[in-house]
């Protein structure tokens, strides 16, 4: 009888979540400008018109990266801000090819150059985003001048425990089990109970409510789920890299991150020790220290940049 019971529930709940992603889709609050590469299309938004240019990768499986760095975008005024929500991301395409950290870079430096950004740029990664702008530094070291981390992921030390899946699995080919809480509408309950909402007041009501909804739509998708799996294949491939010695590195690093994970600092320590110009700043804060921090960070952001010369 239990059993019946749940069942219905969660028929119910399917029911209902496929009728409001439904309506939700007919008539979504889409920003910015989709890109066509040849693996598919991709999803950018750029603001500013004006300065040097910061090229924003999100964290693993981050709903709308567009959404989630706004408020450090609204900071960044002196700057042309462009965020690439790579397959699985906001409103770019759901599927793609093996997310390989190489499949990665190459999608993004496609993106890059179909729009013309100016080159060299500053390449900031949040999380699992310090793996590509690590193999990005390397593969395409002219285009980039300097490299900022959010509490990046390094592969050569201990991952945080948001990115700490059963990483030596092989991908998986099919996704349905890790898309079923957002088919049944889990998700979406979860969400509206406060699941995964962003801390501090720098959020308007309308961003906090489309984050919601995105949570739910791309939850478990076959693009994330991949990359998810590929963490350990794609840490242990860059292990020894290293970034180029004469480009300056900024990265900031969450106390949580470092109370939670022993060698959290030294990790990063570790990893800079060849740059010549580099800053390491700990900030107090979650993971996603742009959520309560980004006020800070902007001006941090600013004169790191403006003492590493004309861009």
């Amino acid at each position: 009888m239990a059993a019946l019971t749940v069942a219905g529930l969660l028929l119910a709940s399917t029911s209902v979540n496929l009728i409001l992603e439904g309506a939700e889709k007919s008539n979504p609050a889409v920003y910015g400008e989709m890109v066509q590469i040849d693996e598919g299309t991709i999803n950018v938004s750029r603001s500013g018109d004006a300065g040097p240019t910061i090229v924003l990768l999100s964290g693993l499986g981050t709903p709308s990266p567009v959404l989630d760095f706004a408020p450090l975008i609204r900071e960044l005024g002196g700057f042309q801000t462009v965020v690439v929500e790579g397959f699985g991301y906001g409103y770019s395409d759901m599927d793609a090819r093996p997310r390989t950290v190489e499949n990665i870079a190459e999608e993004l430096h496609e993106v890059l150059s179909k729009l013309a950004i100016k080159t060299p740029y500053t390449l900031m990664g949040h999380s699992i985003g310090g793996f590509y702008t690590l193999y990005y530094a390397n593969r395409y070291p002219q285009e980039v001048s300097a490299l900022i981390g959010i509490d990046p992921t390094v592969p050569a030390g201990k991952m945080s425990t948001s990115e700490e899946p059963n990483s030596r699995e092989m991908p998986a080919e099919n996704n349905f089990w890790a898309h079923i809480p957002s088919t049944t509408g889990l998700v979406r309950w979860a969400t509206a109970l406060g699941y995964g909402e962003p801390g501090g007041d720098s959020y308007t009501s309308a961003e906090r409510q489309q984050m919601r909804q995105m949570t739910s739509w791309t939850f478990g998708n076959q693009s994330v789920t991949d990359e998810t799996l590929r963490v350990g294949e794609n840490a242990a491939k860059l292990q020894d890299a290293r970034y180029p010695g004469n480009l300056p590195v900024l990265d900031f690093i969450s106390q949580e991150s470092m109370d939670q994970n022993a060698d959290w600092l030294g990790a990063h320590e570790r990893q800079l020790a060849n740059v010549k110009r580099q800053e390491l700043v700990v900030l107090q804060g979650p993971h996603y220290l742009h959520w309560t921090q980004s006020k800070v960070m902007a001006q941090k952001i600013s004169d790191f940049l403006s003492q590493s010369g004309p861009k």
